[in-house]
């Protein structure tokens, strides 16, 4: 039962979260609701019993990704300054490509649920597995996206300094 309430409070804050990251017009106050969405998603990582996840959660997604937001930000953006909305068509077609990707998702949830119960009920993961599944070349192992992200993520920062670099 505890458990239970301690789900909801955390979802309820995601959610919250989530819809002021999107919502607020100061990029600063966006960033740090971003923060608490990543903090409450570790939460539910330890509410799960993944204390690697969690530790993850927070060392790379809440802390590193989010110092280089936030110094994209202060590098391009006037952090004082109010964000404009977009135009109407713009924001309609936005919430259609969301209920689009939330539609795709629930599809690939609901048809694929059971074989992830039956997969995680069969025995505890250990590390050299999620290690060679996350750095492995063979199928259904994650090197080359995990690369991808890497040169992605190298990218912005060197787009970001270009871009402060003109001012």
């Amino acid at each position: 039962m505890a458990e239970q309430i301690i789900f909801y409070v955390l979802a309820a804050i995601i959610v919250f979260c989530s819809i002021m990251a999107v919502t607020t017009q100061k990029i600063i106050r966006s960033a740090t609701f971003l923060l608490f969405v990543l903090l409450g998603t570790a939460g539910l990582y330890l509410l799960l019993n993944y204390h690697f996840l969690m530790a993850v959660q927070i060392a790379v997604y809440a802390g590193g990704v989010m110092v280089l937001f936030i110094f994209a930000i202060l590098l391009t953006n006037e952090p004082g300054r109010d964000v404009k909305f977009e135009k109407p068509g713009r924001m309609f077609i936005a919430a259609l490509a969301s209920l689009a990707g939330l539609a795709i998702c629930g599809h690939i949830i609901f048809y694929n649920v059971d074989r992830f119960y039956t997969y995680v009920t069969k025995e505890e993961l250990h590390m050299q597995d999620i290690g060679m599944a996350m750095m492995g070349t063979d199928k259904y192992q994650y090197l080359l996206p995990f690369e991808a992200i890497s040169i992605l993520l190298l990218a912005c920062i060197i787009g970001g300094i270009m871009i402060a670099r003109k001012r």
